[in-house]
């Protein structure tokens, strides 16, 4: 699964998530349309087509990154 917006770096994406930022998740291709909106998750990143340079266990609350781990 991959976070939006695209965050080149996980300290970036952090610290979206620590500001207060809205960042979702969603999973690209056939297997999208049935992403949790609570729990636990991995997601990578950056997007395809550049290489994935990192991944973290998030949170979801309601539909949004809550926790970066």
């Amino acid at each position: 699964m991959y976070v939006q917006p695209n965050f080149k770096t996980k300290k970036a994406f952090k610290e979206a998530v620590a500001e207060g930022k809205d960042v979702t998740i969603f999973q690209s291709g056939p297997f999208g349309g049935n992403e949790p909106d609570n729990g636990t998750v991995t997601v990578e990143g950056p997007h395809a087509p550049m290489a994935h340079t990192w991944y973290a266990q998030v949170t979801l609350r309601d539909g949004k990154v809550v926790k970066v781990t």
